[in-house]
């Protein structure tokens, strides 16, 4: 694990000037922005390649993903695998990252229970996100889950409305969210379980058509996220 400052810092303040993913990620591991980086074991910063044309957005790391230091390789990554082989897209083409770098939990006898982010906490991390959409510049960007897509797009975006269909943003060209793929895992029964699959894949299958040439007219970005 990385060595912590002695003082807290602000994201912004770390995040250098005109920066590669790599400087992104060794000034990351150094974040004290909020309190999660005292619980989680590591920071845990997005991966993919620098140019990839589609960036997967959610909403933190999980048990898997803050122990291995890696984003969406518990169960929540494999239904995403799942879902991208599904919809056509290569998983290693595609930038994946989250709104929040830390785990955030609590004890429940020995297991580590997902809590969602809270907004100053969103807040605190969002410079590190910001970074990465004006390092890789995806043509894509997929919220994933409601914490994404709030953070992302504002409080009055509700997936549950607005999923799968592309929504102006300065943030990219092509900007859409679907429901996170831990969603599915929490399915009552199968016949449930199935249906949210098929609509994630539909979700997907969006986002596939434009990055084979084959979607609408993209909304003009402004002024870069």
């Amino acid at each position: 694990m990385a060595p912590r400052p002695d003082q807290p810092t602000l994201a912004s303040a770390l995040v250098p000037e005109q920066p590669t993913l790599a400087d992104l990620v060794a000034a990351a591991a150094r974040c004290q922005a909020c309190e999660l980086w005292s619980s989680g074991t590591q920071t845990v910063f997005g991966a993919g390649p620098p140019e990839a044309e589609l960036m997967l957005v959610g909403e933190q790391p999980g048990d898997r993903e803050d122990l291995e230091g890696a984003p969406f390789v518990g169960p929540a990554g494999k239904v995403l695998d799942r879902g991208l082989r599904a919809a056509g897209i290569a998983r290693d083409q595609a930038y994946a990252t989250n709104v929040v770098k830390h785990f955030k939990w609590t004890p429940r006898g020995k297991r580590r229970l997902h809590q969602t982010p809270n907004a100053a906490e969103q807040a605190a991390c969002r410079p590190w996100l910001d970074a990465e959409l004006a390092v890789v510049r995806p043509k894509v960007l997929v919220a994933l889950g409601a914490t994404a897509a709030t953070s992302l797009l504002g409080r009055g975006f509700r997936v549950s409305r607005d999923r799968g269909r592309f929504v102006e943003s300065s943030l990219a060209p092509y900007v859409l969210a679907t429901v996170h793929p831990s969603s599915i895992l929490r399915s009552r029964d199968d016949d449930e379980r199935r249906a949210a699959m098929d609509g994630f894949v539909a979700d997907l299958a969006v986002a596939a058509s434009v990055l084979r040439g084959q979607g609408a007219t993209p909304f003009a970005a402004e002024d870069g996220p």
